[in-house]
């Protein structure tokens, strides 16, 4: 059985889950007009711990989202994620932010997790109804004609902080833009758990997240 600590703070949503093998135990999440990352998350992950009688020694991995997101929310879920790993001696794993955002959705169709970046330009990733990635993390600009490829074929759901702005320029029949709009906790147990029974760990030394900012600065695919 392993017991995983898992930390999300990419968005204004600052989020921690107790998840047991692939399953998620309990969640504590706040989400506000700000970041209060720093003031809240040590304190859930007290609150989460306590609430359900388990100690730090218990835990066999730390997770933490790793981006694209707020540099400031993932300098701090980040940070807090490497120094637990470190203190306990156990494995820290990174989870792609979009993927388990991608996760929220259970219907049949493409699922493109999508994170607002600056004026038309989103980070977004596609992935089918098996949550298999069909198109790696990219920054684009939102016009009426993208993801037409997709639409095309069968139903989209869209979600994530970038979605208001762009339901105001796609309208396609098959379009559906959901009310998901932070990544959360809740959804990294399964692939917290896929990546700890493959032994798919962080050098706790030099783990970095992907910042927003880098991917203003590099517009080719980045691969999850």
């Amino acid at each position: 059985m392993s017991l995983i600590l898992n930390i999300e703070t990419a968005t204004k949503n600052c989020s921690v889950s107790i998840s047991k093998n692939a399953d998620t135990m309990d969640v504590l999440e706040y989400a506000n007009g700000g970041y209060s990352h720093a003031e809240k998350l040590h304190i859930f992950i007290d609150e989460i711990l306590n609430k359900n009688n388990i100690s730090l020694q218990d835990l066999s991995a730390i997770s933490v989202s790793k981006g694209p997101g707020s540099y400031t929310g993932l300098r701090i879920g980040v940070s807090t994620a490497k120094a637990l790993a470190y203190a306990l001696q156990i494995p820290l794993i990174s989870v792609s932010t979009l993927k388990h955002l991608g996760y929220k959705i259970k219907d049949k169709g493409y699922i493109i997790p999508m994170i607002d970046a600056r004026r038309m330009e989103v980070y977004s990733m596609i992935l089918n109804s098996e949550y298999k990635v069909i198109r790696e993390i990219k920054a684009e600009i939102i016009d009426e004609k993208s993801f037409n490829k997709f639409l095309d074929k069968e139903k989209v759901f869209f979600l994530g902080d970038a979605v208001p702005k762009v339901k105001k320029v796609i309208n396609h029949p098959n379009a559906v833009f959901t009310d998901y709009l932070y990544p959360s906790a809740r959804e990294m147990a399964k692939f917290s758990y896929e990546k700890y029974l493959a032994k798919d760990f962080e050098d706790v030394a030099y783990f970095e997240p992907f910042y927003l900012k880098d991917f203003i600065a590099v517009k080719k695919q980045i691969k999850i």
